[in-house]
């Protein structure tokens, strides 16, 4: 089947053209930025790519056409389509229909820590000797890819569910595709204020998530989660494992104030003391849940702990990119003020009295609606120094942001005085973290690459 896939170069969308090529299909697609590194992914698996939404791409008919989420009416090859009545699916419909139903399906749902909790989880059956699917929201370390097709059918595939809408055609969250027989429900806030009027609306989606698992399945819940609770106050019937570190029937007690090593119980009982890369909090609560996934799975916990030992987190996760004359320099995705809370507390745990200055791009759509406004400043209070782009195009006023950090804040116009209000600012010693959810015009490369053309 030649299938053409618009919006491919997003990382979803890029998965899904990876798994048709090695289910044999014939792969082609289009989207406006076809650029590194998803590009040169598809390329190298021999997969052609289209700049832009022509018509005349869709030139002769390709057999389906899978539309991402991205496109919507008034799009030239979504006009085109739908004139000439060519068959379309979305990309979490097509997944689920062509590839899921024959596999056994963890799925991880949550406002945050989804990719680097799919990551944990399939690292773990990996190491398990399970050779899992698995397609994630980024670029696993330990994988070089963003998603493999796995086993025969009949084995595991761990799937990112993201709570997002499904295309243009259909406002159902995409999660509600997958079927998953074990679902973890990592944590819930409000987020996706262009399609969310409310906390409550997603939460109708989470429900309709639990409705649909399975009574032979697994629920993997956070037990410090008053939103998630309230899901399941609505009507559960599948069997709950709760995690956390205060509260659940898996928890973690840490060995470091950092979460660089933790102890792991469950029930009470203690199995083993878990040491790893990554920091945090978060990440701490990401592994329990994907521990207590893998054990519903059948992996022992004595060996999803060691697991976490050789676990790389996935690019642009507190990803430490450079040391230049002292000074770290990390590219995180940051989308929302509890994930850039969580995360600088990791960061500041680990580097102490350090400094840590923050570059931050509010780039997601409820960060430019301005949904998460009021609750910006509180999330950088661990920051020396924050630095704030401010684009003209920006729908709110971020001075009142500025003002609230006391002093430790500045704007800036454009990626050019964003860098260098930093270099001017920065010494050795410093901790430099730019988060964004976006490209952010390359800015933490330029920046390392500018304080490496700066030393002496």
């Amino acid at each position: 089947m030649r299938l053409h896939i618009l919006g491919i170069c997003g990382t979803f969308m890029g998965g899904i053209a990876a798994l048709a090529r090695e289910l044999g299909h014939t792969v082609e697609g289009s989207d406006a930025n076809v650029y590194p590194p998803m590009s040169t992914q598809l390329e190298q698996l021999g997969i052609s790519l289209r700049q832009g939404y022509r018509a005349e791409h869709l030139l002769p008919a390709p057999d389906r056409v899978v539309v991402g989420n991205a496109l919507s009416r008034g799009n030239p090859a979504v006009e085109y389509l739908l004139d000439e009545r060519l068959p379309y699916v979305s990309g979490p419909q097509w997944l689920g229909e062509s590839l899921l139903t024959q596999r056994r399906v963890l799925a991880v749902a949550g406002t945050h820590g989804k990719t680097t909790t799919t990551s944990l989880l399939a690292w773990i059956l990996d190491a398990a000797g399970r050779a899992p699917g698995f397609l994630v929201g980024g670029v696993p370390a330990n994988f070089g890819v963003s998603a493999r097709l796995g086993g025969a059918d009949g084995g595991d595939f761990v799937i990112e569910a993201d709570e997002y809408d499904t295309a243009f055609f259909d406002k159902r969250s995409k999660f509600l595709h997958y079927h998953p027989q074990i679902a973890i429900l990592n944590n819930l806030e409000y987020d996706h204020a262009d399609i969310f009027p409310d906390l409550a609306a997603i939460q109708r989606q989470f429900h309709h998530l639990v409705r649909i698992v399975p009574r032979n399945g697994r629920l993997i819940v956070n037990a410090e989660d008053e939103a998630l609770a309230q899901v399941l106050a609505q009507g559960c019937w599948t069997p709950v494992e709760s995690f956390g570190i205060d509260a659940g029937d898996w928890r973690a007690r840490l060995g470091a104030a950092d979460g660089s090593t933790f102890e792991v119980s469950h029930r009470g009982r203690a199995l083993g003391q878990a040491r790893w890369a990554l920091s945090g909090r978060h990440n701490v609560m990401n592994a329990l849940a994907a521990i207590a996934a893998a054990h519903a799975a059948g992996v022992a916990p004595a060996t999803a702990i060691a697991a976490l030992a050789s676990f790389r987190n996935v690019a642009r996760r507190m990803e430490l990119i450079a040391q230049q004359r002292g000074i770290h320099v990390y590219d995180d995705f940051a989308h929302h003020p509890t994930a850039i809370a969580t995360t600088l507390a990791g960061l500041r745990a680990r580097v102490g009295e350090a400094r840590i200055l923050v570059a931050m791009e509010p780039r997601s759509n409820s960060m430019r609606m301005g949904a998460h406004a009021v609750d910006l400043a509180p999330s950088l209070a661990d920051a020396d120094a924050v630095v704030l782009l401010q684009r003209p195009e920006l729908a709110w006023d971020a001075d009142a942001v500025i003002a609230a950090l006391g002093g430790r804040g500045r704007s800036a116009p454009s990626v050019e005085a964003l860098l260098a209000d930093l270099l001017a600012q920065v010494h050795a010693g410093d901790h430099v973290v730019f988060m964004s959810n976006g490209g952010f015009e390359a800015a933490p490369r330029r920046f390392a690459a500018q304080l490496g053309a700066a030393a002496p």
